[in-house]
């Protein structure tokens, strides 16, 4: 059992992963226009929410015990987790900027294939059974989450492609919710 628990645990490593390669988020509740630093503002706040949430589910998995009952419940909290940020994300309305109504739709975008994403996750656990089934599901887990992260990635070249003029680029730089997402960047 210690290597089904070892390889149980190692899904909260993959949750955390989600946290570690994603770089944006939301926040607001309209389709309109709004200043694009407050909309960078949405964004920001909604990974930092996200990555919080999963990385806490992470913590609790890797915290020792996993079960079956404790992996559905981590499960569970990430699926949850995950719809509210899609909907952060779908709920941003659109940065006032030229390339605005562009960046809404590949945030929303975003919103609807990590939400799939999710889904897949979650079928994958709660279908599997036995160990090899649980390994099969990790697996199949850990390819799913590689994706979110590319997805995101993705996401934010095609905003920075968009941003001809850099004011997506200036508004993330100014929001302080974004502080610390950006830092590294320069």
């Amino acid at each position: 059992m210690g290597t089904a628990a070892s390889r149980l645990a190692g899904l909260a490593t993959l949750f955390v992963a989600v946290a570690l390669v994603s770089g944006c988020g939301g926040g607001s509740s309209s389709s309109d226009t709004k200043p694009a630093e407050d909309w960078a503002n949405g964004v920001c706040s909604a990974i930092t929410t996200w990555t919080s949430s999963v990385r806490k589910t992470g913590s609790e998995l890797q915290s020792g015990k996993v079960t079956k009952d404790s992996l559905n419940k981590a499960v569970t909290e990430f699926q949850s987790s995950t719809k509210q940020f899609a909907d952060d994300l779908k709920g941003l309305g659109r940065p006032d900027t030229d390339s605005g109504q562009k960046a809404q739709a590949s945030v929303e975008k975003l919103a609807g294939e990590v939400k799939t994403d999710a889904d897949k996750i979650t079928s994958e656990i709660k279908g599997a059974s036995g160990l090899s089934g649980y390994q099969k599901a990790l697996v199949n887990v850990g390819a799913t989450v590689q994706q979110m992260g590319q997805q995101v990635t993705s996401t934010f070249a095609e905003l920075g492609n968009l941003d001809a003029k850099g004011e997506l680029e200036s508004a993330f730089r100014k929001a302080d919710n974004c502080s610390s997402l950006v830092n590294s960047s320069g």
